[in-house]
């Protein structure tokens, strides 16, 4: 038997017969605790039991790693199904990818409960104990027909990827077999600390005429530590839940009536809703961009210009019929804002030409997707489009740079990061087919960028159907990534709606680009992640309730509503609770509304015009002037502060 030799990160090279595995390796030179799930292999993951038989290096990957935690995911996703089709025998697996914190797997199965979960949970542990080895099997396609006969999805998956000619990878542990390229961990001993967490409805492929499936998902780390420091994420991320503060607040409704996905802002939100609006309304007055409104339906032929349909025929709603011909609801705005464009001849002294809308869309999400404001079928865009020539496009990035920067100072946001969201051309179907127009506004984003000095990273396959585009990242309070803001270049628009100005010399100039613009994302979206980023204890200038007025007793009542005047005459928001009930009732009560002060008024107060001021924290100060509470509150609603200043 020949010899090979090894070389390891620390650039010593050991020397072991031809046909030592990886897993050898690692625990001869790291030993059994090396924390390592798997390895790279001349850069190639590959699992513990690869056989070694050339010379290579070897870097170990540690489960604490990102690429271990996928690999224990994975792996763990493999451990759930073997729990599910133990316990529910006509289960059919389709597919269990890891995700950001998590994995899940999706059954052909009868819908399943909490209980089950933790029946299921508790097999899975069984097999954990059993410490099964995952073996690595190679098989030809008729094989592999004939291993998943009876499951029609992994079939589909086979004669989907697979050639005539082709094999693939299989996993084995115990009895378990799954379809897989893996790598995975060595064994299931690997995956002690997991959780299963939830389920929801899902569809094969995102085909609802497929019919329904059922979605597991859970967690998986490499210590006790890291998941215990998960849990309490979530925790954390359930006391900030928009869903649920959105009810106590009395935000807004959503009624199976009305249909899943279309919000109903109630006055308490529409109040958050339209701060927000009105906030925008100002700083685009000052970036120069104007306002127009446009109709929520519009014909097939706007949309077959535009390139939404056929590109983004799924996500819009059925056509509608009608006498003068065929109508959508409009799931973008663009289209009606190139139409505006070109409602007159436009000159270069027009340019760079700013729309803005916060026009309503509708999109046809699929009912499982739909999660509280998060996921709705009814969005309200911040929206807007700019008409700019290619000397002008770097300017305006820049400045929607600054407008993001600004914004998100303003509310308080801190955690984000931004995306250059690129094409894949290796999916041409998805996306307009003009590479040589993908390539330089991709290199022209990205040297903005540059110019710019932000740091961002590139994402392939993230870009809009007509053009590569800035995603700005937040990080919600879970520290789950999302895409908040968007900046998009589109080089299609011009050629599709004939846009055009006449240039300094009379000439007439195609070479409009269109920028798509939206700093503030949606109305929906953007209120879960600020009330979920705030608990629901917002800045007093967007508080539902700035005051609320708590009287100790009815005789008290008179000053209260005398205070109550002076505030709304300085457009303050504010509720009174002049009820009989308790002090200490009144102020549990309404500290579920979250109001930015709370002011009791008892004898003291009345006989003395004055207030005492309940912060959200419990903390209060005494015999404050109105005079002087009404100036503190008025310069925080006037300067947008994110700070409680008068406690």
């Amino acid at each position: 038997m020949g010899m090979l030799s090894v070389s390891l990160p620390d650039g010593v090279t050991h020397e072991y017969a031809s046909g030592t595995t990886v897993g050898e390796v690692i625990r001869n030179v790291y030993g059994k605790k090396s924390g390592a799930v798997a390895a790279l292999v001349d850069g190639r993951e590959r699992d513990f039991s690869h056989v070694l038989s050339q010379d290579c290096d070897i870097h170990p990957i540690l489960g604490g790693s990102d690429a271990g935690r996928y690999i224990l995911r994975h792996s763990c996703a493999h451990l759930l199904a073997q729990a599910v089709v133990e316990l529910y025998p006509e289960a059919q697996p389709t597919i269990g990818p890891p995700i950001d914190n998590g994995f899940y797997y999706d059954f052909n199965m009868d819908p399943i409960g909490d209980e089950d979960l933790k029946r299921i949970e508790k097999k899975m542990q069984e097999h954990v104990r059993s410490n099964h080895v995952l073996i690595r099997e190679e098989h030809d396609r008729n094989n592999l027909r004939e291993m998943f006969s009876q499951n029609p999805f992994k079939l589909e998956i086979i004669d989907d990827k697979l050639g005539d000619d082709a094999g693939s990878s299989v996993y084995r542990q115990g009895d378990f077999v799954d379809l897989c390229l893996g790598p995975h961990v060595p064994s299931t001993s690997f995956l002690r600390w997991f959780k299963l967490t939830s389920t929801s409805q899902a569809y094969w492929k995102g085909d609802k005429a497929r019919g329904s499936l059922v979605r597991i998902y859970g967690m998986c780390y490499h210590t006790k530590d890291e998941l215990r420091e998960r849990e309490r994420q979530i925790e954390e991320a359930a006391k900030r839940d928009h869903k649920k503060i959105g009810k106590e607040m009395e935000l807004y409704m959503i009624d199976e009536m009305i249909g899943k996905g279309l919000p109903v802002w109630l006055p308490n939100g529409e109040i958050l809703k339209s701060e927000i609006e009105r906030f925008a309304i100002e700083t685009e007055e000052r970036y120069g961009y104007q306002r127009v409104t446009t109709p929520v339906l519009a014909k097939r032929q706007l949309f077959e210009t535009s390139g939404h349909l056929p590109h983004y025929a799924d996500g819009m709603y059925p056509p509608m019929e009608m006498d003068d011909g065929t109508y959508y609801l409009k799931a973008m705005n663009c289209p009606m804002h190139h139409l505006v464009f070109n409602n007159k001849k436009r000159s270069y002294r027009d340019l760079p030409l700013r729309i803005a809308e916060y026009g309503t869309v509708y999109r046809n999400e699929l009912s499982g997707t739909l999660a509280g404001l998060l996921r709705v079928r009814m969005l309200s865009m911040n929206d807007a489009h700019i008409y700019c020539t290619i000397e002008q496009v770097a300017e305006e990035v820049a400045a929607n740079v600054r407008m993001v920067q600004d914004y998100y100072a303003a509310f308080g946001f801190e955690d984000y990061s931004f995306r250059l969201s690129l094409w894949d051309p290796e999916k041409k179907s998805k996306y307009i087919d003009q590479p040589e127009n993908w390539r330089e506004s991709e290199n022209r984003l990205r040297g903005i960028m540059d110019d710019l000095g932000v740091d961002y990273i590139e994402a392939v396959g993230e870009a809009a159907f007509y053009g590569p585009k800035v995603d700005i990242q937040f990080r919600t309070a879970l520290g789950r990534e999302e895409s908040m803001s968007t900046i998009q270049l589109d080089f299609a628009a011009k050629e599709r709606f004939g846009l055009s100005y006449m240039d300094e010399n009379g000439v007439q100039n195609e070479e409009v680009l269109v920028i798509h613009r939206a700093p503030l994302s949606t109305h929906e979206r953007f209120v879960a992640f600020l009330t979920e980023h705030w608990m629901g204890n917002f800045p007093t200038w967007i508080s539902p309730i700035q005051t609320q007025i708590i009287t100790i007793s009815e005789r008290h009542s008179d000053h209260a509503r005398e205070v109550a005047r002076r505030l709304r005459e300085s457009r303050i928001r504010v509720s009174i609770d002049d009820s009989d009930s308790t002090i200490g009732r009144k102020i549990r009560t309404h500290r579920k509304m979250r109001p930015a002060y709370m002011v009791i008024i008892g004898d003291d107060e009345s006989a003395n015009g004055t207030v005492s001021i309940r912060a959200r924290n419990g903390d209060q100060r005494n015999g404050v002037s109105l005079d002087e509470f009404l100036l503190g509150i008025t310069e925080e609603v006037n300067n947008r502060s994110s700070e409680l200043t008068l406690v």
